[in-house]
């Protein structure tokens, strides 16, 4: 259908407007199929993790507790070998991360001159 010679000008701003609209709706749609699925997999991906993390820390609690549990029970059947042993246990995971070591007799009452360990390592370190 032609339009007659005095409308064809708002004629053709109809029909214009009409393709604008329909491009614009075009883009907000490839604008949707883009960032949508993105953001509904990355919210899935944190809801895994964070049952992940959920589960990880439920299982440690109850590895913690079993265990614990498990010393309870040594400690009452042996009190003094079990404290003696989650000492030296301790000691051997917190020794290597002390830098000055001091051993101190609890019997003596003065100040003891003690050895600097830490100088002499690296120095006879050096000379070999």
């Amino acid at each position: 259908m032609t339009p007659p010679d005095p409308v064809k000008p708002s004629f053709n701003e109809v029909n214009e407007a009409k393709q604008e609209m329909e491009k614009t709706i075009n883009q907000a749609w490839e604008e949707y199929n883009r960032v949508i699925p993105k953001a509904h997999g990355q919210a899935e991906q944190m809801i895994r993790e964070a049952e992940g993390y959920a589960l990880d820390r439920v299982n440690r609690a109850h590895g913690d507790a079993e265990n614990f549990l498990k010393v309870w029970e040594a400690y009452k059947d042996s009190k003094e070998i079990t404290r003696t042993r989650l000492y030296l246990e301790t000691m051997k995971q917190l020794w290597p991360q002390v830098k000055g070591k001091y051993v101190i007799d609890q019997d003596v009452k003065g100040v003891l001159p003690f050895l600097n360990l830490a100088d002499q390592k690296q120095e006879g370190g050096a000379q070999s």
